[in-house]
């Protein structure tokens, strides 16, 4: 039977999706389901003095308008509304009270018969603010920014600034060649197909099915446990299919705690659908100015490096990743210092969007390299083989794996990178300035506990289970993949059971680390089902396996069989006839540990080519290279994709996107997908991945993961053509004609 890991596995749950059959979130429909829509704040920072419903609830068909006022009973300490991946502070409470914290805050919730109802109602209700002055401009609270709190545990510990070493303030001061540069990127939106939705299910004993939009379905229901005091066998959370999410679902999001409030408050079924400018306040990535500084010897190898930066947070949360550190994951240096500042704004807390920090962090590193290896007279691909490490600069540890080299080399050559002429406006297609830049990208190898159930039936049958989600990267999928080798079955012998909480446990989906965890998951208790399944054999009259150890032993094509000797074998179905069992049941739990001698990271090399109007300005990404090494590639058909899809948002992020903010108000201006600008089809022309082999004995099946690293770097290589194409270096994103033109921030 051949083997169903490495290779392009069309999606298990395709056909569910292009006929309708899958289901999201807001699709799940009962007899008696209300509809409730959300009322937002006008302004950003204040309180509430008056709240009037009356006219909205005249309006025939609404049910209950439920406000701060006249909410049910809500715990008032911070902890009971803390989620798995909450940062440190004090997390939104919606509903609570009427204290105003950002432009478009949940205020209230207008129920009703139809969904049409309750927005018309929603529009009825009538709020009068005691209105405070606030600030929603990184740049006015640059000065004010501080440290974020000192991690209290270690999953915050990864997210510190690495510790300075050696002496970089003398050794830039010293240094043969330097560049400094400031380095600016926007805030961003996920913006996701699928709106936030969820369609809470109301059982006559009060217990709730809720279906949400979520990449943890468990961590929404030990949320909802914590904020309604239920008890976990009370609240199911679903997400069989999520429409997008890039970050934006890793945390419970208002509308699960609204949707509850209101069908615990009328007992019956409620769904509440976000609108698109509503999803604007869900969270999004962070603001970022950014300072580096570089010092080389005349060698082109780097003598210091200083790289600190601002980011955007909330008032009342301190959310941040390790913003800093990315150089000493690729470059030699012995003298370094990293920095990080939270700006404090009156906007809703900042939340992960794909490659947290590092989409925006290496941008700013990358376009400093470039800008240096001018100032050198070095081709870019030459300076960073020159700086190259081999070992992690922060702790002084080898790589467990590490083919960036070839990365370089394979996408270099596919790119034609040596017809490259350095000189800026020296290439050209017609009219057409012509720009070929290229960038690292680096991201982090996580694997996290998980736990796994595999049930394996007599007639050659298995349904794997785990309540992990799929956000749309394929994770059924592999899942079919995994366990068909693992199992020795057919593919489409295969089911998979994900994103319920009743399933055995998972985190949340992000990070990159669910493939990795999930595939060696069940790797574990497939192992388990094989021994259960030798000991029967061993029982068996003249088994030719009495004497065979687990180890010696492997699933194939329906068979256990022996690696040693493949004419000693016997069937699944004639063990479970022999041993009169029907179905074999495991579940395991699969801790990868931390092994803390070695580094774990994904690299990528990106090579851009753009073409830019010399009389309009106009910027085009005609080609991108991007040559990934992610360790085992378990689909290289949706592996594929997901680098396809993260070199599409780079795109986005270089050219095209930036939430734009009325400071006066402290509203967004463009929350929607007419105004905030993401890449189209018109924009997306020529992207070749490439895989680059790299062994890697981290675990099992020696898998990375692939969802965060394909943006990565994206956003630096186009930058780095459009100044190669130009001549004009622009330092804040996005890339846009005026900033061409002009003299940039």
């Amino acid at each position: 039977m051949a083997a169903y890991i490495g290779t392009a596995t069309s999606r298990v749950d395709g056909v569910a999706k292009v006929t309708g059959a899958a289901k999201y979130a807001a699709e799940f429909n009962v007899s008696g389901l209300a509809h409730g829509s959300v009322v937002c704040s006008t302004i950003a920072k204040g309180r509430i003095t008056r709240i009037d419903t009356s006219a909205a609830m005249r309006v025939e068909g609404v049910l209950t308008v439920l406000t701060h006022e006249n909410r049910p009973p809500m715990p008032d300490n911070d902890q009971a509304y803390k989620d798995e991946v909450a940062p440190s502070g004090s997390p939104f409470r919606p509903l609570y009270d009427g204290r105003i914290m950002f432009n478009g805050q949940p205020i209230g919730l207008v129920v009703a018969e139809t969904s049409d109802i309750a927005r018309f109602a929603a529009s009825l209700v009538r709020v009068e603010y005691d209105e405070e002055v606030h600030v929603t401009d990184v740049y006015r609270q640059r000065d004010q920014a501080v440290p974020p709190k000192p991690p209290t545990n270690p999953f915050e510990a990864m997210f510190a600034p690495p510790k300075a070493r050696g002496a970089p303030e003398q050794s830039l001061a010293a240094a043969a060649v330097r560049h400094e540069g400031e380095y600016y990127v926007p805030i961003e939106h996920h913006n996701p197909m699928e709106l936030f939705a969820s369609t809470v299910i109301f059982e006559s004993n009060g217990k709730l099915t809720v279906y949400d939009k979520t990449q943890g379905v468990q961590n929404v229901q030990k949320y909802l446990c914590g904020v309604f005091g239920m008890k976990p066998e009370d609240v199911r959370v679903m997400s069989p299919f999520m429409g997008g999410g890039f970050g934006s679902g890793l945390r419970p999001q208002f509308q699960v705690v609204l949707a509850v409030l209101a069908a615990r408050a009328l007992q019956r079924s409620v769904r509440v659908v976000l609108t698109r400018p509503q999803m604007y306040v869900l969270g999004y990535r962070p603001a970022m100015i950014q300072h580096i500084a570089i010092g080389a010897n005349a060698h082109g190898t780097l003598d210091a490096i200083t790289h600190d930066a601002v980011t955007v947070t909330s008032q009342y949360e301190d959310h941040h990743r390790q913003e800093t550190g990315w150089s000493g994951l690729l470059y030699k240096s012995a003298h370094a210092k990293y920095e990080h500042r939270l700006a404090r704004l009156d906007l809703a807390t900042s939340c992960d969007m794909r490659a947290p920090s590092a989409a925006s962090a290496v941008y700013a590193l990358e376009c400093a390299m470039d800008e240096l290896a001018i100032a050198l007279e070095l081709d870019p691909l030459e300076l960073r083989l020159r700086c190259y490490s081999d070992r992690d600069q922060h702790d002084d540890r080898p790589y467990g794996s590490k083919a960036l080299r070839e990365c370089y080399r394979q996408g270099a050559e596919a790119f034609g990178w040596d017809k490259r002429t350095p000189e800026p406006r020296s290439m050209r297609d017609g009219s057409d300035l012509v720009g070929w830049g290229m960038a690292t990208g680096v991201w982090e190898a996580l694997q996290v506990p998980i736990t796994v159930r595999i049930v394996l039936t007599a007639d050659g049958r298995a349904e794997v289970a785990c309540a992990t989600s799929d956000i749309g990267t394929g994770t059924y999928t592999i899942m079919a993949q995994v366990a068909a080798d693992m199992l020795g079955l057919p593919l489409d012998n295969i089911s998979v059971k994900l994103g319920d909480s009743s399933l055995p446990q998972s985190p949340v989906e992000g990070g990159s680390w669910i493939a990795a965890s999930v595939s060696n998951g069940i790797v574990t208790t497939a192992d388990a089902i094989r021994d259960e399944l030798l000991r029967l054999a061993r029982q068996m009259p003249n088994s030719p396996l009495a004497n065979a150890a687990p180890h010696q032993v492997a699933l194939s094509d329906g068979r256990l069989v022996s690696k040693r000797d493949a004419s000693r074998t016997v069937s699944i179905a004639d063990v479970m006839r022999h041993g009169a069992v029907d179905r074999i049941e495991m579940e395991k739990t699969t801790d990868p540990g931390h092994d803390a001698t070695r580094a774990n990271n994904t690299h990528a090399a990106i090579f851009a080519e753009v073409k830019v109007d010399e009389q309009l300005g106009v910027i085009r990404v005609t080609r991108v290279v991007s040559a990934v090494a992610a360790g085992r590639i378990l689909n290289t058909k949706t592996g594929a994709s997901q680098i396809l899809g993260s070199v599409v948002g780079g795109i986005g992020m270089a050219l095209h996107e930036e939430t734009l903010i009325d400071h006066r108000f402290g509203r967004i201006m463009n929350a929607n997908i007419a105004e905030y600008h993401v890449p189209v089809n018109a924009d997306v022309h020529d992207i070749k991945v490439i895989f680059v082999d790299e062994p890697d004995d981290s675990n099992p099946l020696g898998i990375k993961g692939l969802g965060e690293i394909g943006i990565v770097g994206v956003a630096a290589a186009i930058a780095n053509a459009v100044y190669h194409a130009t001549g004009k270096r622009v330092r804040d994103l996005p890339i846009t004609l005026d900033k061409l033109q002009g003299d940039g921030r």
